[in-house]
């Protein structure tokens, strides 16, 4: 009964420009840990073997530079894509606030240009270039990737706490101040929860490819040492996460404390406030199902029991989550706090194993977490921007702009239309670069059994380049 009025209000265009975005913006995110995180994993190696002169190691590199290569040009069409539809499905919102921050948008699209170059000259260097000038050239594509990942977040942080700005008589943004808006008051929990997620996801998914060899019987060198240094990373960065997740939380407590009670379906403000696991609220406030925990959503949020906690029922009923979208934020944060628990306790497994045998876990169930980690990981991702964007709704500026102000007046019929033809193409594009992928393992298994990195001076079968070491004298029938 009181999401009747609400819903009169939607224009129906609406519901499939959310669609799509959620459906791009879904797709994309899988891309991003690879590309913010695996030149750094790829440079580890790459210094790695430069140091301790390990072909092993070396050919790692180059193996991962490719797929960094293939991977940055399947994450600029889908960025690309994203880019459009802000125009396209939001030009109330481009239309007024673009001005405000765009910048974000404009730093992104020059850290893509600069990337694009670092990678080519970094794919191309490997046969050309010496050495320690390779790896120099290199260096820089680490913090290319974080500058692409500042301006995106530096645009999102801006929606969740807007600032920078006054408005005239008409509502329009005026005497825009660019850096207050881009550096928030979320800007900095967000962006490096976000960055630590990327440096967590990335290693486990590389991580994960190499655990599964090991348990398909490969334990050798090749596998151990691709292994090794990805999982250590996001092994390192995971409690690390674990705290800045607990102290972005804290801020959305803060800075967006309606949020934050969809987060936890609190539909009064109270004190005492109990946590719910899972669970499901209903129109009129209460819960049903899930596992209640006296007192501590209050504990958490202020480390005290009488902490008060800002409920739903706080603001008018259009200006807040609706108890279906509340839900939603609550399954989604419980399940990516659950996976980052989980992950922390691997972590401290490999830990406990390194530092008291100096050797890494044996056992085939280590592997089998450390090969769903990257998959895991990837869902946490997915489930924290959830958590973001269904939780700032109704608001696509959070108390500045409706989602229903901002939205194209194309006919949604149009919308479906759109909508169908980029699952299409998306469906084709990721197909494309997984078969790429696929094509890439076949071809490296046939290199590693007709012989595998060899010392320079030794000369490898004909036309198997990879059994090249990447630098120094190479056959005269391996090509380019």
């Amino acid at each position: 009964m009181h999401t009747l009025p609400l819903l009169a209000d939607v224009p129906p265009q609406t519901l499939p420009a959310r669609s799509m975005m959620a459906f791009t913006l879904a797709s994309h995110i899988i891309l991003v840990p690879l590309g913010v995180a695996l030149p750094l994993i790829t440079l580890i190696m790459h210094g790695y073997g430069l140091r301790r002169d390990d072909a092993t190691a070396l050919l790692l590199a180059r193996r991962w530079s490719a797929v960094m290569a293939v991977q940055f040009a399947i994450g600029v069409v889908t960025g690309t894509v994203l880019s459009f539809e802000f125009g396209l499905l939001w030009p109330g919102m481009m239309g007024r606030w673009g001005d405000v921050f765009g910048i974000g948008f404009g730093v992104e699209a020059w850290a893509f240009f600069l990337e694009a170059v670092l990678i080519a000259i970094y794919l191309y260097g490997w046969r050309r270039l010496p050495s320690r000038a390779h790896f120099l050239l290199g260096l820089p594509l680490p913090l290319v990737a974080l500058l692409g990942a500042f301006g995106i977040l530096a645009a999102n942080s801006w929606m969740n706490t807007p600032r920078g700005f006054t408005l005239d008589a008409a509502g329009n943004p005026v005497d825009v101040k660019i850096w207050t808006a881009v550096f928030t008051p979320m800007f900095g929990p967000q962006y490096w929860h976000f960055v630590m997620a990327m440096f967590v996801t990335a290693g486990y998914v590389v991580a994960g490819v190499y655990a599964v060899g090991w348990l398909r019987g490969r334990r050798d060198r090749y596998h151990r040492l691709g292994f090794t240094i990805p999982f250590t990373l996001a092994a390192v960065c995971t409690p690390v996460q674990f705290v800045l997740g607990d102290s972005i939380a804290r801020q959305v407590f803060h800075k967006q404390p309606v949020k934050f009670a969809a987060m936890e379906i609190v539909w009064k403000t109270d004190t005492h406030v109990p946590e719910y696991l899972f669970g499901r609220m209903h129109p009129n406030g209460t819960i049903s199902g899930g596992i209640r925990i006296p007192q501590l959503d209050s504990i958490l949020a202020g480390f005290r029991p009488d902490t008060k906690v800002t409920g739903l029922t706080s603001v008018p009923a259009g200006d807040r989550p609706t108890p279906a979208q509340a839900t939603v934020v609550h399954w989604t944060f419980d399940i990516m706090v659950g996976i980052g628990s989980l992950l922390v306790l691997l972590a401290l497994w490999y830990a406990a194993v390194w530092l008291l045998r100096r050797r890494m876990p044996a056992s085939p169930w280590f592997f089998r977490g450390a090969a769903v980690a990257g998959l895991a990981s990837v869902v946490a991702v997915e489930c924290g921007w959830i958590t973001t964007e269904v939780g700032r709704q109704p608001w696509i500026v959070y108390q500045n702009m409706r989602v229903a102000e901002a939205v194209t007046a194309t006919r949604s019929s149009s919308l479906w239309i759109m909508f169908g033809l980029v699952v299409v193409v998306y469906v084709f594009v990721f197909g494309s670069f997984l078969a790429v992928l696929l094509k890439m393992r076949s071809r490296w298994r046939l290199a590693d059994r007709t012989g595998g990195p060899r010392p320079p001076k030794e000369i490898p079968e004909p036309d198997t380049p990879e059994t090249d070491t990447p630098y120094g004298p190479r056959s005269a029938g391996s090509r380019p």
